[in-house]
């Protein structure tokens, strides 16, 4: 699916570009949050680094083995691309070291964090300008 985009699109992605996480409260209302996003355009799938104890990580842990709905985003002038998916956490060792590879290649070395997990969102849709 995310190959199909194009470089444009895979270039948007890989650029350093601070991006937004929406996830949905238990009221239904949106939590948007800032967060450095990596995605894997092969395997259609986005990963978010992330403290176990964040609110965006108690949301998606609180909607169950099936995941929660959430978007994330990224704005460069008029240059624009959202990733929706259905997002799960995930914690092991493997994939931890796995997403701050990932991370540290799109943007920096990520600080050490024993209480890091990986929100990882199978994406399902694209919307965008790239």
């Amino acid at each position: 699916m995310l190959s199909a985009k194009g470089e444009e699109f895979r270039s948007f992605w890989t650029e350093r570009h601070l991006c937004t996480l929406t996830t949905l409260r238990a009221d239904g209302t949106p939590h948007v949050v800032p967060v450095g996003v990596t995605l894997d355009v092969a395997s259609a799938t986005a990963r978010v680094i992330a403290s176990r104890g964040s609110h965006k990580v108690r949301q998606v842990l609180a909607a169950g083995p099936a995941g929660a709905l959430v978007a994330v985003c990224q704005v460069d002038g008029r240059r624009w691309s959202t990733l929706e998916g259905r997002a799960v956490v995930r914690q092991s060792a493997d994939e931890v070291a796995d997403a701050e590879r990932r991370y540290a290649e799109r943007y920096r070395q990520p600080r050490p964090n024993p209480e890091r997990v990986v929100i990882e969102i199978a994406v399902t849709r694209v919307l965008g300008t790239v």
